[in-house]
């Protein structure tokens, strides 16, 4: 987004503050921020690690842009019932560059106790930490998951949203609807859009025991591929050129603008006598080239003062994916530019932007270590071992044909202010 308006509206309840100071009754302002500052490598220059929507990631030589990030929030209480709030992140992006972004600008109206509203950009509310999973000091691992985390691009939406909240003896519930819009960058020029997007995320909470039930649903759209569109207008060509109606049917299915989708997860967390468990199951459910998949994590850790060693282990499986209908070689009596136009249409369809036909499945076993050394800080260190189960898994920019382990490690300092 554009980096002046970024900093314009993050500068406006400064301004606000200074306007308000003079009367005692008038709103109140506060600004807090957080961050995370780290380095990670790999063991192979053969491929890339890094987060969901980073172009680039991490090789051999340690890299700060990976895991590190910058945010800086502002709530605005206008009276009783009434505030505003604002969150700026800067982070490495989709174009391999520290991109600012609003991630949050809403009004909220706190109708009662239990119900308020909110209007304007919200968090998404996908996953169990969705509200805070840029936010690495609230988080004991020192970043959520991949193989969970990278399965929706999508952060927040533009629209708005209803929360209630009721206590049922000592169990509280949570449950929030939302409605809108989204997009967001992904590697190599492309865009994820989705439209009338609703999404349904009910918590509950008793003691130390959390449960969560997520549903979104989306209409979604993919733009800004030239490989896509060459790929598309390639199968259609090939089909009614060479009398191959397959072909369109394929570039039909595949063609991701306006396909409905879907992402279902559930969630579980416990922090009990210095026992620390987390874990989430996902369902993800497109009807465009990207791939169906279930994705899941358990974390689990024991705190030993202000020490909390973990392990995680996480998983990501393609449940379905549209075919590849292109055949291997022409019918007989074809022309002798067939056979090699079907060759390059087969190669492309597998070499899809954002994950591609068949492409994405991987397990990660990791160990970590949390140290609240001093008052919101907090180190860690954690070594994943990534072992990808169809190509190159969700590693970035890969060698032809990569397909072997790869132990990641990190070293990070979160911070909160």
């Amino acid at each position: 987004m554009n980096k002046q308006f970024f900093v314009a509206v993050l500068a406006l309840p400064l301004a606000l503050s200074s306007a308000f100071a003079q009367d005692a009754q008038g709103p109140t302002v506060k600004i807090s921020g957080f961050g995370t500052g780290a380095l990670t490598w790999t063991n192979t220059d053969q491929a890339e690690f890094g987060r969901p929507n980073q172009a680039a990631g991490a090789r051999k030589s340690p890299r700060t842009g990976v895991d590190s990030n910058l945010g800086l929030q502002a709530d605005i209480g206008v009276n009783s019932w009434l505030s505003f709030t604002a969150q700026g992140l800067v982070r490495r992006d989709a174009e391999d560059d520290f991109g600012a972004e609003l991630a949050w600008a809403f009004a909220k109206a706190r109708i009662n106790d239990q119900f308020s509203v909110r209007v304007g950009r919200i968090g998404l509310p996908a996953f169990m930490i969705s509200d805070y999973r840029n936010v690495g000091y609230a988080n004991n691992f020192l970043r959520p998951p991949g193989e969970m985390y990278s399965q929706v691009p999508f952060n927040s939406l533009d629209g708005i949203d209803a929360t209630y909240q009721h206590s049922f003896g000592d169990t509280s519930v949570t449950g929030q609807l939302a409605y809108g819009a989204t997009e967001a960058k992904i590697a190599g020029g492309v865009t994820g859009k989705g439209k009338h997007m609703a999404a349904l995320n009910i918590v509950a909470e008793h003691g130390p025991f959390t449960a969560r039930f997520g549903r979104v649903d989306a209409d979604i759209s993919i733009t800004g591929s030239a490989t896509l569109a060459t790929l598309l207008g390639g199968l259609r060509a090939a089909g009614s050129g060479y009398r191959l109606p397959q072909l369109n049917a394929m570039a039909d299915q595949i063609d991701p603008a306006d396909k409905k989708a879907s992402f279902t997860s559930l969630g579980l967390g416990m922090d009990w006598n210095d026992v620390v468990v987390q874990t989430e199951f996902a369902k993800r459910k497109t009807d465009s080239y990207v791939n169906d998949t279930t994705s899941w994590y358990v974390m689990g850790g024991y705190r030993i003062g202000k020490v909390l060693p973990y392990f995680i282990q996480g998983k990501v499986t393609i449940d379905g994916f549209p075919a590849n209908a292109v055949p291997a070689a022409c019918p007989a009596g074809y022309p002798a530019a067939c056979g090699p136009t079907l060759a390059a249409l087969r190669a492309g369809a597998n070499r899809l932007p954002y994950s591609g036909i068949g492409q994405g499945e991987q397990s990660t076993t990791s160990i970590g270590v949390r140290w609240d050394f001093y008052p919101s800080l907090a180190f860690k260190a954690q070594v994943d071992r990534i072992k990808p189960a169809s190509g190159s898994g969700l590693l970035l920019n890969a060698a032809p044909g990569f397909n072997r382990d790869v132990t990641v490690g990190a070293v990070a300092i979160d911070f909160v202010f």
